[in-house]
């Protein structure tokens, strides 16, 4: 079996930095894409694997939001072909297990190695000084390039920039989706959003497209709130408290119909102060992780949630599909009807991808991007 030499970040294990480092590719197997990445955003999910990944392993590479062009396909494969530009679906979707046939591919069977970054097929893609190595979710996107299940590949059309495509393989679906699927958003609807980042920006968008009357976002940082206003949120304030009051307020005494979590880093605190907000019949969708899963345990007021009969929707991926969604959302794109261009903060070098987290951390980006080309 041959092998592509490439680059990749790499971390070796838990509160560790990203290293940069040589490695091995392997061939595409059966239903497998060898894929040349273009561009990766820099999620905080991967930051949480800097701390932690349950049920996972270490070394692994980071990345899961990409973009990229196929080389190579291996036998069996139909859905791509060499030359094609694919989005990444860091939840694969086989269509075929009991969930993907339920049409809730979000929890498809195949996801179950993604913490490992193993294959479908058992195999892991990367070989770092002789040993097999994963990416994160199956993906490894903070690699140059990278072996990819079909399942995981969103074939898009060549006209469509790959920089902003990638947006759409996590943050964007994650937000517009757990606004408009999750939270179920309906027209005449109070939402607020609690944490204006990467994914918190797209659920501004989703609920202002699923025709929300009020969107009221919440976050410390004065650009996150000025650039959520510019893409649709009525009004925003800078924690949770203010937004509990203005939520009665603007629901005419009711609270929110829907609260949706997207802050970087999940706390019984962001919990409490996201419920304050959520009014009579809300929903209140969590779509926040920890850096570890003790750190996102929260307390449930039961005895409000049953006479109010409010609803607590976990949201992986916003409930999307990712071969139905994607290609809808860049399609809204193409129509001028959601913003992604806009969203890219700033773009890093691949050696510079703990800068980007550091501004991350620094609330200085909304989207900061990886180009491989750089």
């Amino acid at each position: 079996m041959t092998c592509v030499r490439t680059r990749a970040a790499v971390l070796r294990g838990p509160d560790t930095e990203y290293e940069i480092v040589d490695l091995e590719v392997l061939d595409p197997g059966p239903g497998e894409v060898l894929v040349e990445m273009a561009y990766a955003g820099l999620c905080h999910s991967d930051e949480h694997l800097r701390h932690s990944n349950p049920g996972g392993r270490y070394p692994i590479v980071g990345g899961h939001e990409g973009s990229g062009v196929v080389l190579a396909v291996g036998p069996g494969v139909t859905a791509v072909a060499p030359g094609d530009h694919v989005v990444t679906s860091f939840l694969p979707a086989c269509g075929h297990c009991r969930f993907c046939a339920q049409g809730r591919s979000n929890l498809c069977d195949k996801g179950a190695t993604i913490a490992k970054g193993e294959l479908p097929t058992g195999t892991y893609p990367f070989r770092l000084d002789g040993e097999p190595l994963g990416g994160f979710c199956m993906i490894g996107a903070f690699a140059r390039h990278t072996l990819l299940s079909e399942f995981s590949c969103v074939r898009i059309d060549p006209w469509i920039a790959l920089d902003t495509a990638a947006l759409v393989a996590c943050s964007v679906p994650t937000g517009w989706g757990s606004a408009v699927y999750s939270g179920g958003v309906r027209p005449g609807d109070t939402v607020v959003v609690v944490g204006l980042g990467g994914v918190g920006v797209n659920a501004v968008q989703g609920a202002v497209h699923a025709g929300a009357m009020h969107v009221v976002g919440v976050d410390p940082v004065a650009m996150k709130r000025e650039f959520a206003e510019s893409l649709g949120a009525t009004r925003t304030v800078a924690g949770t408290d203010e937004a509990a009051g203005l939520a009665r307020e603007l629901s005419r005494g009711t609270g929110a119909d829907v609260v949706v979590v997207t802050v970087g880093k999940m706390s019984a605190e962001v919990y409490a102060g996201a419920a304050a907000a959520l009014g009579k019949g809300g929903t209140l969708v969590l779509t926040a992780l920890a850096d570890r899963p003790a750190d996102g345990d929260v307390q449930l007021g039961g005895q409000l949630a049953t006479v109010f009969e409010q609803r607590i929707q976990g949201s992986l991926f916003g409930s999307c599909n990712p071969f139905r969604d994607i290609p809808m959302l860049l399609r809204l794109h193409e129509e001028g009807r959601l913003e992604l261009d806009r969203l890219i903060t700033r773009r890093y070098a691949l050696e510079e991808v703990g800068q980007g987290y550091r501004d991350q951390a620094a609330g200085e980006t909304v989207r900061g991007l990886l180009d491989h080309s750089r």
